[in-house]
């Protein structure tokens, strides 16, 4: 089979967003919407934010981090039910058959499912995008519509939605891709052979003498003998 075969033996893959009532984004009853036609490009926004205050009579400051925001997504893509394109709206949905849909129905749905809030959680959902290698939890930030085309009758034929998700992780996973090892987060470690809950305190706390609080938050009957290849919790401390 020759590579132009190949392609068109392949079924294009729409853009999906899913919608959840929970932010581990699991259950049964996620709604979907697809979009119509896929986006040409998106682009992920990154940005730092440093402290901005600065001394009198001084010429400069030094950069100090502050904190690096969730990242966007900005994306756009189009509805469109000129005469070019018209009867593509059936069946659209995840769930069919459905009647023929208009434009603007079409911008209700999007709205319903990403920014208008849900009356079970009081706020807007819980988002997940997928296409392709992209798979991007978050939330929606904003959405400009644009209604760019339209009938003799002043009925909308084509939208373009100019949108911003803003990314939106778990704790447990922010934690985790951070790897942060400050004394104020918990965290887990494999017990290998020759650690004793001083070394291991010691190189977590950088106080050995948080020993006696490992050994009660794991329930440790006799902490001088530790087994290797067991996992040991390090509840967070803070200093007074």
């Amino acid at each position: 089979m020759t590579v132009l075969g190949a392609l068109r033996g392949k079924t294009l893959e729409k853009l999906k967003i899913l919608a959840y009532l929970n932010p581990e984004r699991q259950g049964l009853f996620a709604k979907t919407y697809e979009v119509m036609f896929n986006p040409e490009s998106y682009s992920f926004t990154y940005t730092n934010d440093y402290q901005t205050s600065q001394g009198i009579n001084s010429s400069g400051l030094s950069a100090q981090y502050a904190l690096t925001r969730s990242r966007n997504l900005s994306l756009k893509f189009t509805i469109d039910d000129s005469s070019a394109t018209a009867g593509l709206f059936a069946g659209l949905s995840s769930v069919g058959p459905f009647p023929r849909t208009t434009v603007k129905d079409r911008v209700e749905e999007f709205l319903d499912l990403t920014t208008r809030m849900d009356g079970e959680i009081h706020a807007p959902r819980y988002l997940r995008i997928e296409w392709g290698d992209l798979q991007f939890d978050c939330r929606l930030a904003s959405v400009t519509v644009n209604y760019t085309l339209f009938s003799r009758s002043g009925i909308a034929i084509r939208a373009e939605l100019d949108t911003v998700f803003i990314e939106d992780i778990e704790e447990s996973k922010r934690l985790k891709e951070e790897g942060k090892s400050s004394p104020d987060l918990t965290h887990t470690r494999t017990v290998i052979s020759g650690d004793t809950l001083p070394l291991m305190a010691n190189r977590i706390y950088r106080d050995p003498n948080y020993y006696i609080q490992i050994a009660q938050a794991n329930k440790l009957n006799n902490f001088r003998k530790l087994k290797p290849g067991s996992k040991l919790n390090f509840p967070p401390v803070r200093s007074s």
